[in-house]
């Protein structure tokens, strides 16, 4: 209780507190209260600012009503319980204890801009505008204030007082690039001609040696209709400056309006393919060159030659090439006419990944595992932290059945995992490594190999199969063989590989009734085998398929299953005792 009456009395004083929201508030309208009804007053807003940093407020609501019946003057008040209306979509009410906070309090410099943005957000751009002259006349320093006028005063056409800002703002800064075409531009929008171009000739005449200003007084005049004049300015300059960007690009603009297209792309060309020509001009045209053709059918020849000439001159830049690369792609070119441009680009830059995973991806689908291998291994030396490059290299390997070479590159690649890592690529390394380390004999490893794809990708389904399976095989861990299998069938119901394994754990836990549900839905969907046309995976479901008949008491059946499997399967030195025998062997 001390505590709350030494700071109600500090707030009687009249001294500044500070919100959790960080506004400054004073308990305001004193003199018009008791001292009695001030302590009072005190009391319950001090209580409603803390029921509102806790986050309770509808009690600070409450305890703000009630401070303004103590209170009616107290403009710290109407502001918060302004912001409640707010929240309670009650905008008239919100506005109306906004402008009171602001009429009681007019030197709260919070008060004030809060009402501005709410006239600013319901587009009461006149009454923002009263209100931020209002805090410029105590705040000259503030030139942010300026810059809302100089907006608030073109949203309302009122060009004149829009001009009258930046003069404003000229008087603090100085006459510059920036604040001369504002200007201009707002002359334009009045239809004073003759205005904007002198501002952009004084602003030309003020720096006589900028020859970017005097571009930007011609264009100024080509804008406004003084044609003639714009191009004896633009010939001056290019007297100085053949290659200045900035006035081929206007001419290039005026020969395009006369329809003059012949000057027009010589313009376009002399821009593309000068040595002092940014990337950023040079991307921005052949984008619009790119586009103007699309609109005119298409036709991708004119382009790629322009494309082609550019590529000649600047022999060390990749971003052009990039994009000729890119628009080839997106325009659905062959492969063989798009490889040559990526060739060049690894050229230029062995390490960009973008162009070289590119051509795998090529490599990949013409089935070139070498062209793949080669690429990869390249990429390895210059992107060593690619996980990429590893994966298809990797897979590569293990389709060519190179299987100490694919283990060891994605063991590699499995050395340069990091927690920024896509989880998608990780999992389907530590699953492949795991396939090959199961085939190898190598079982444990391969299990910890598959423990590791799981983490990182609880729901890799294939893994979970295959995991499933081989514990099964084992006879190790059913329960959690069986949990896998589960994930599996209700990803893909229909899988007969999927059904088979879950059909073969049934069966190692001799659970042979349920085994013969799930593989007559296998046999029912072999097709759907993940290797389809797999004959050995066929030749697997129908020998666990006899299996399991032989112990649901049906060996004619199993024997017509383990002979359907032998057609698939001829080697199999078991399944030839069972059908030799008509009786189960264990293997």
């Amino acid at each position: 209780m001390l505590v709350t009456i030494l700071t109600v009395g500090i707030l009687s004083c009249s001294t500044t507190a500070k919100t959790s929201g960080g506004v400054s508030i004073v308990a305001e309208g004193r003199s018009q209260l008791s001292p009695e009804k001030a302590r009072l007053y005190d009391y319950f807003f001090l209580e409603a600012m803390i029921q509102r940093q806790k986050g309770q407020n509808d009690a600070a609501f409450d305890l703000l009503n009630h401070c303004l019946e103590i209170n009616p003057h107290a403009a710290e008040a109407y502001f918060f319980m302004a912001q409640y209306y707010s929240a309670l979509k009650q905008a008239e009410k919100s506005l109306d204890y906004f402008q009171t906070a602001a009429r009681l309090n007019p030197q709260n410099e919070t008060y004030m801009e809060t009402l501005a943005q709410v006239y600013i957000r319901q587009q009461n751009y006149q009454d923002a505008i009263a209100v931020i002259e209002k805090l410029y006349e105590r705040h000259k320093d503030r030139e942010n204030l300026l810059e809302m006028l100089f907006q608030l005063y073109q949203e309302v056409d009122d060009f004149q007082n829009a001009i009258a800002v930046l003069e404003r703002i000229e008087m603090i800064d100085g006459k510059s690039e920036r604040l001369s075409m504002a200007k201009s531009e707002v002359y334009t929008r009045m239809g004073n001609e003759e205005a904007a171009v002198e501002e952009m000739a004084a602003l030309a005449k003020q720096y006589p040696n900028d020859l970017n200003y005097l571009a930007m007084y011609g264009e100024s005049l080509m804008m406004n209709g003084e044609t003639k004049q714009a191009l004896e300015i633009y010939n001056r300059i290019l007297k100085e400056e053949p290659n200045n960007n900035r006035v081929l690009m206007s001419l290039r603009t005026y020969y395009q309006s006369l329809e003059d297209y012949e000057m027009a792309d010589s313009l376009t060309r002399r821009v593309l393919l000068g040595r002092s020509t940014s990337l950023e001009e040079k991307t921005y045209l052949i984008r619009q060159i790119i586009g103007t053709n699309e609109q005119a059918g298409g036709d991708s020849t004119e382009v790629l030659r322009m494309f082609h000439q550019m590529m000649s001159v600047d022999t060390t830049d990749v971003d052009i090439p990039m994009l000729c690369a890119t628009y080839m792609d997106l325009k659905k070119m062959p492969s063989d006419s798009i490889k040559p441009v990526l060739n060049h680009i690894l050229r230029l830059a062995p390490d960009n990944s973008v162009a070289r995973l590119h051509l795998v991806g090529y490599a990949w689908a013409e089935d070139d595992k070498d062209r793949v291998i080669e690429l990869c291994q390249t990429a390895r030396e210059y992107n060593p932290d690619d996980m990429a490059f590893y994966y298809y290299q990797g897979i590569a390997y293990y389709q060519r059945d190179s299987l100490d070479q694919a283990l060891s590159t994605f063991q590699n690649g499995v050395s340069v995992i990091n927690e920024k890592s896509n989880a998608d690529i990780v999992s389907d390394f530590y699953e492949v490594m795991g396939e090959i380390l199961h085939k190898k004999g190598r079982v444990e490893e391969a299990f910890a190999a598959y423990d590791s794809c799981l983490q990182w990708k609880p729901d890799n389904i294939p893994c979970l199969n295959n995991y499933a399976y081989y514990l099964s095989l084992r006879n190790e861990n059913l329960s959690k063989a069986e949990t896998m299998s589960m994930k599996t069938l209700k990803a893909e119901p229909k899988n007969a590989t999927y059904l088979d394994t879950f059909a073969w754990i049934l069966f190692m836990q001799q659970r042979y009734a349920e085994a013969k549900i799930y593989i007559d839905q296998a046999l029912q969907n072999v097709d759907t085998v993940a290797l389809n046309g797999d004959t050995i995976s066929n030749a697997a479901i129908y020998e666990h398929a006899g299996d399991i008949y032989w112990y649901c008491k049906d060996p004619d059946k199993a024997l017509v299953f383990w002979q359907d499997a032998l057609k698939g399967d001829s080697e199999n030195k078991v399944l030839i005792r069972k059908v030799k025998l008509k009786k189960y062997f264990k293997e």
